[in-house]
């Protein structure tokens, strides 16, 4: 007995100097902790996950693996990650010092053949521009997704961080005519995958500094399109005039996307005529949410939780009779509640929403994955699909 107390308080010191040897350098701690927050928020990890790392080799994925090497040590959260590499065809792709690296963490890395996406981005290139990205990173998505069906992992992680974030919502609103990023979390339910992004809160230069202090081997950059992207602009456009201007503003854009509560824009008072006295309220405020909510539990309905959903609350003139909430996953609208209390409004509203989503999407499919009036689906032409049903036009 004593023996073993003495094992079990050597372990003990050994784990706690461990630590100490860690923390006490400052960017990791500092790394570790944001990502403790976006775990906290977001609940990104759970108990016997097994989860896909893509690791590219470059900073802000290499810099991802070793903070997650500690984490998973350290927060006692027993999950299992799974390193993937993939080999996009590029010349002089070299990944040895990457695979030395991964196996002295204690782990094995996978490097996945995806030899066939550089020649596909080649024959997709336009005169005078860069390889297309978009193309790219639907086609490494895909592949990572690949690996983690074969080795039955529940989610893939990511490295895009706070900054990446940020270039994105601009992106999207200079170019793609509205207000929205990735998310820290989002489930394809189609794949039955959950995507994760721990890095949510840590900005590029806390992963540059990082990097140099805990001298993590990175690759040099292969793709021939490095620096010459309008994400690049983007970057040089915050970096150069607003950060430089306003410096405090690089934390507070991130603090914006989190901000629900205090959005106010002003399609927040827009309302969606449906027929009638009908329509659809977008939910936006705290204040609509907890309607919505309350609604469905009063009428003992659970609500399902997922990601990036849109969610509005239905009323006859202003008597509020049902919720609705959906998202888009490409040409596919995913409607998870769609509570309506007042059967004979159910088939007008059902018929609304295909007419409205058909001039949003061509082709168009729409997945419910609500378990009410499922009669009146199938009488719509709504097809059964394992845990869903499905309706193409």
């Amino acid at each position: 007995m004593r023996c073993l107390k003495l094992y079990f308080l050597k372990l003990k010191v050994k784990i706690s100097y461990e630590l100490t040897i860690i923390l006490s350098m400052k960017m990791i701690r500092t790394i570790l902790a944001k990502i403790r927050r976006a775990d906290e928020k977001y609940h990104l990890f759970s108990p016997k996950d097994k989860i896909v790392l893509g690791l590219s080799g470059g900073k802000d994925s290499m810099l991802l693996f070793y903070a997650m090497s500690l984490y998973s040590r350290f927060q006692r959260k027993q999950f299992e990650i799974v390193p993937v590499m993939l080999d996009l065809g590029f010349p002089h792709f070299a990944p040895k010092k990457i695979l030395n690296y991964v196996r002295s963490l204690g782990y094995n890395l996978i490097i996945e053949d995806a030899r066939n996406v550089y020649p596909i981005l080649l024959e997709n290139q336009k005169e005078n521009k860069h390889l297309p990205c978009s193309i790219c990173s639907r086609m490494k998505k895909a592949c990572i997704d690949k690996v983690a069906h074969q080795v039955n992992a529940n989610k893939v992680m990511f490295a895009h961080h706070a900054d990446d974030a940020i270039e994105t919502l601009f992106m999207n609103m200079i170019h793609g005519k509205r207000i929205a990023t990735f998310a820290p979390k989002m489930h394809l339910s189609k794949d039955d995958i959950t995507f994760i992004r721990p890095l949510i809160y840590v900005h590029e230069n806390e992963i540059r500094r990082c990097i140099k202090e805990e001298n993590i081997p990175v690759l040099d950059v292969l793709c021939p399109s490095d620096h010459k992207t309008e994400r690049e602009n983007i970057k040089m456009l915050l970096e150069k005039e607003i950060y430089a201007k306003y410096p405090l503003t690089r934390d507070g854009f991130l603090e914006m996307l989190e901000d629900y509560e205090h959005l106010d824009i002003y399609f927040d008072e827009e309302d969606l005529e449906i027929k009638g006295h009908l329509h659809m309220r977008p939910i936006y405020a705290i204040d609509d949410y907890l309607i919505y909510r309350a609604l469905l539990k009063k009428d003992r309905v659970k609500e399902q939780i997922h990601g990036n959903l849109r969610r509005y609350l239905i009323y006859d003139k202003t008597k509020l009779i049902g919720v609705l909430s959906y998202k888009y996953e490409g040409h596919t609208v995913q409607i998870y509640d769609l509570h309506i209390r007042k059967e004979k409004h159910f088939l007008t509203i059902l018929n609304y929403l295909i007419i409205f989503f058909k001039k949003k999407l061509v082709p168009l499919k729409v997945e419910i994955y609500s378990k009410e009036n499922r009669k009146h689906l199938l009488t719509y032409g709504f097809r059964k699909e394992r845990n869903y049903l499905y309706y193409e036009a």
